[in-house]
C-alpha cells in the first residue's frame, strides 16, 4: 500500500461523508483510509459502511482520547508507505494525492503537507473565516496555506505541516512514536521534532484540500484561543521557535486594550468636562482611536471582497479576522502570565516540561 489516511472523527458523520465521497473520486488510487471514532456520541459507521465497498476503508471505535491519541491508533493498524493525516472537516480535489505521488517522485522526503482553501459552495461565514486564517493581513503566514503562496517548490524554508493536511513515511512516525498526547498544538509539536530530528519535510503546494473549520464565531473563538495557549507551552518544549510573527496577535490584542481605554478618557472628558478645550481634546481623542480599527476593519473587507468576489462575506470577515487576532492574542497573554510569570504547571507538564496526558 502506499498511502494510509488517517483521519479522527468526533460527531462529524455528515463531514466524513464528504470526505469519503471525495476519496472516491481520486485519479490515484493506491491507498487506503482508517477512520478512527474518538468516543463520539454521534458515531458515523452508518456512513462508513455506505462507502465500504467504493473505498478500502478500515473504521475502529475507541474511547475519547484526543485527535493526537486517535492518529496513533490509526497508524498503529495502517499499513501504507506514507501515513497521510486529515482532519474530518477537509474535501479533497480529485487529483490530491496524484499530486503527493508527483512530488514524492519527483524529490523523495520524510514528511510533507499541503495548504488549504475554501470551496465555493462553503457558507459565508466558513468563506469569512478561511480568510481570516489564511490572509496576510491578519497573520495568516503562521499557517501552511500563507507558506504556499510564499515558498518556493522543494525549499524546506521551516515549512511545518499541520494535521489538517499532513504526510509522514511510517518509518519516521515509527521512529518519533507518532503524535504526544497533547491537549492543543500537538500537530506543530510533532512537526517541530520532525525537523529537529533531522528528517526532510517539504511544502506541496498543489496537494491542498477544501478546509471547512468551524461554522460560528463562538466556535471560532475557542478554537484560536487553544491556539494561542499552545503557544506558549510549545515555547518551553521547543527552545527558540517562538517568532515574531506569534507576538503579533498579542500585540494587536494590547493595543486594542489600550485604544478602548483611551476612547473611554476621551469620552469621559467630552460627555462631563466643564470646559471648551477639555471637551474638544476629548473629542479628538475619540476619534483618533476609533481610526485606526476603521482603518484595518476597511482593509480587510476589501481585500477579502475582491479575493471571494461577494461583499457580503468581505463585511463577515471584518468580525472573524478582529476574533482571528484578539482570540489568539488573549489565549497567548494567558498563557504567559500563567506559565511564564505565575511559572503554573501546565496541563500535560511534569516538573521537566514533558508531555504525560
Amino acid at each position: 500500500m502506499r498511502y494510509s489516511i488517517i483521519v479522527p472523527v468526533y460527531n462529524r458523520p455528515q463531514e466524513v461523508a464528504e470526505l469519503l465521497q471525495s476519496l472516491t473520486k481520486q485519479t490515484f488510487r493506491d491507498f487506503d483510509v482508517h477512520i478512527v471514532e474518538d468516543g463520539s456520541d454521534v458515531a458515523c459507521r452508518e456512513v462508513c459502511d455506505h462507502f465500504a465497498n467504493r473505498v478500502d476503508l478500515h473504521y475502529y471505535v475507541k474511547e475519547n482520547g484526543g485527535p493526537g491519541a486517535a492518529r496513533n491508533y490509526g497508524a498503529e493498524r495502517a499499513t501504507g508507505d506514507y501515513l497521510i493525516v486529515l482532519d474530518s472537516d477537509v474535501v479533497l480535489p480529485p487529483g490530491y494525492l496524484a499530486a503527493i505521488e508527483r512530488e514524492l517522485e519527483e524529490t523523495p522526503c520524510d514528511a510533507f503537507g499541503g495548504p488549504d482553501r475554501a470551496h465555493p459552495d462553503f457558507s459565508p461565514i466558513q468563506k469569512a473565516i478561511s480568510y481570516a486564517m489564511t490572509s496576510f493581513f491578519t497573520t495568516g503566514g503562521i499557517r501552511g496555506g500563507s507558506s504556499a503562496r510564499r515558498g518556493k517548490r522543494g525549499a524546506l524554508d521551516r515549512f511545518y505541516p499541520r494535521s489538517f493536511n499532513m504526510g509522514v513515511s511510517r518509518a519516521l512516525w515509527q521512529r518519533l512514536g507518532g503524535f504526544r498526547q497533547m491537549r492543543f498544538g500537538e500537530d506543530i509539536d510533532f512537526s517541530y521534532r520532525i525537523c529537529e530530528a533531522g528528517a526532510s519535510c517539504r511544502l506541496f503546494p498543489e496537494a491542498w484540500v477544501w478546509h471547512k473549520r468551524r461554522t460560528d464565531f463562538g466556535k471560532f473563538f475557542r478554537q484560536v484561543k487553544n491556539s494561542g495557549t499552545a503557544r506558549i507551552n510549545l515555547h518551553l518544549l521547543h527552545p527558540g521557535t517562538m517568532k515574531l510573527v506569534h507576538l503579533l496577535p498579542a500585540l494587536f490584542t494590547v493595543g486594542c486594550l489600550a485604544l478602548t481605554i483611551l476612547f473611554c478618557f476621551g469620552l469621559v472628558l467630552f460627555l462631563f468636562a466643564t470646559d471648551h478645550m477639555s471637551q474638544a481634546f476629548g473629542f479628538a481623542l475619540c476619534e483618533l482611536t476609533v481610526l485606526f480599527p476603521l482603518l484595518y476593519a476597511l482593509l480587510i473587507f476589501v481585500d477579502s471582497s475582491v479575493r471571494n468576489r461577494s461583499l457580503w462575506v468581505g463585511l463577515l470577515s471584518v468580525p472573524a479576522s478582529f476574533i482571528q487576532l484578539l482570540s489568539y492574542g488573549s489565549g497567548f497573554l494567558s498563557a504567559v502570565w500563567h506559565r511564564l510569570i505565575l511559572r503554573e504547571q501546565g496541563e500535560g507538564f511534569d516538573d521537566n516540561q514533558k508531555l504525560y496526558k
